[in-house]
């Protein structure tokens, strides 16, 4: 005879059974994978956060290694409540990847990104049309360190030997800029070569691998994949030798920079910390490199880490010097690569009407108000070369070669001003961007005179 349960009997047996349930699915949880992705994914979910939850910077980037100090500092791409800058500063920071730059810069018009990407030696290309938004270079995120490169064809060994040659290159992008500078660097300029536009520097990789060129400005790693297609091809030059012509920096409307002063020196000082952390640790560089890799689409975490091993991560003291706020350096800074880009784009036709002055885009208030102290904020030092002993120098075949004559008075030797003027304006600023390069000085006489004493003054 079957007995019937009591009212508190059924009440015990219920609760049993959803302990037991509770109990098992705690046990799936902890102890399956399926589980741990579960609870991951539930924790993302409440870290992930909207624009109701607080300030959020929303920053415009492509798929390139430099802002990996901003992307690291943040724990990711997303605004997320485990990021440093909202548990250090209260705020969130968003970064969304814009490749196509025509979008990037509508959604810089529309203020669906308060800051945005840009290089400060194509950026005299587009100053102009931006006026209108008064654009603000806030800070400096990294010098292409390697990033760009110009990969030829066999039987191309120097600049010289690109005369005639079909370049293919994205006009009015950093990759152009590098052009324009290499081809100063070996005496050409782009009325010697037959430029093939593209779109951007993939298409120009893409245009190599093809053989429609002869050579073609390209982004890493893409200059590998170069390489590999085309059989006898090599790297001419790029910018681990050319080290202070690409420079990335952001930009940002002024009437925002005002009314988010507080906020955007926070997030610089963020950025620098991550930037300075990725510089000086192994362990770091690779988090950083994971968090890109999960968030450029169909990019590798070796891809990654070779995208950020391909830039020099600017610091607080690389930005006191690119601003010009550094009595004792004399290296390259944003004011003079800015002023000679803007008149070489001007010369050649691609700037209509006027460019804004540096003084007018240049905003240094967050680079001022920061106290970044100790090693790892330090400015990058200067390349440190072996010694080469002279019969090594001279041998060693030149990438490019600058010819400018100078005249002497017969049997003299020192240089007088005009002289001295020439080989600054014709050279100094070449050295100094190509400032990870030996430079080779050669010299050569007229027939005016005994060779013994010409040599003897050739070497005074």
């Amino acid at each position: 005879m079957a007995t019937r349960l009591t009212p508190f009997s059924k009440l015990m047996l219920t609760l049993l059974i959803v302990a037991a349930l509770v109990l098992g699915v705690r046990w799936v949880i902890k102890n399956t994978s399926a589980g741990k992705d579960l609870m991951n994914q539930a924790q993302s979910g409440e870290k992930n956060v909207s624009d109701k939850d607080g300030e959020i910077v929303k920053v415009g980037v492509v798929t390139w290694g430099g802002y990996a100090g901003g992307q690291y500092f943040n724990e990711g791409f997303k605004a997320n409540k485990n990021s440093r800058f909202f548990r250090d500063y209260g705020f969130m920071v968003d970064f969304k990847v814009l490749d196509d730059f025509v979008a990037s810069r509508e959604a810089f018009r529309r203020g669906d990104v308060d800051l945005l990407w840009a290089t400060i030696d194509a950026f005299p290309t587009e100053a102009g049309e931006l006026a209108d938004y008064q654009p603000q270079v806030v800070f400096q995120s990294d010098w292409s360190r390697g990033g760009d490169a110009i990969v030829v064809r066999r039987g191309i060994n120097n600049v010289a030997d690109l005369k005639g040659k079909k370049i293919a290159v994205a006009e009015l992008t950093p990759s152009h800029s590098f052009l324009l500078w290499l081809l100063d660097a070996g005496g050409l300029t782009v009325n010697d070569v037959t430029i093939v536009a593209q779109a951007s520097a993939v298409d120009a990789a893409e245009a190599f691998k093809a053989q429609q060129v002869d050579a073609a400005v390209v982004w890493s790693p893409d200059d590998e994949a170069c390489l590999s297609s085309v059989s006898g091809s090599r790297i001419l030059e790029s910018t681990k030798s050319a080290s202070n012509i690409i420079a990335d920096v952001f930009i940002a409307k002024k009437e925002w920079v005002e009314s988010h002063q507080k906020m955007v020196e926070q997030l610089y000082e963020g950025w620098m910390k991550g930037a300075a952390e990725i510089n000086s640790n192994d362990a770091n560089k690779r988090k950083a490199a994971k968090i890109l890799s999960e968030n450029f689409e169909g990019i590798s975490e070796d891809w990654a880490l070779k995208a950020i091993d391909n830039v020099r991560l600017a610091t607080h003291g690389d930005n006191l010097n690119f601003f010009g706020l550094n009595a004792d350096y004399n290296g390259v800074t944003g004011d003079r690569l800015y002023g000679r880009m803007s008149q070489v784009y001007s010369n050649l036709g691609y700037i209509k009407g006027r460019t804004p002055s540096w003084r007018e885009i240049a905003n240094s208030s967050l680079v001022k108000s920061a106290s970044l102290t100790g090693a790892s904020q330090e400015a990058e030092g200067q390349k440190a070369f072996t010694e080469v002993t002279k019969e090594e120098g001279a041998g060693k075949e030149a990438i490019a070669t600058k010819r400018v004559s100078i005249n002497f008075r017969t049997g003299e030797y020192r240089l007088d001003e005009n002289a001295k003027y020439i080989i600054d304006k014709e050279f100094v600023e070449i050295a100094k961007a190509f400032a990870n390069a030996r430079i080779r000085i050669e010299g050569n006489t007229d027939n005016v005179g005994s060779r013994a004493s010409n040599i003897a003054l050739s070497q005074k």
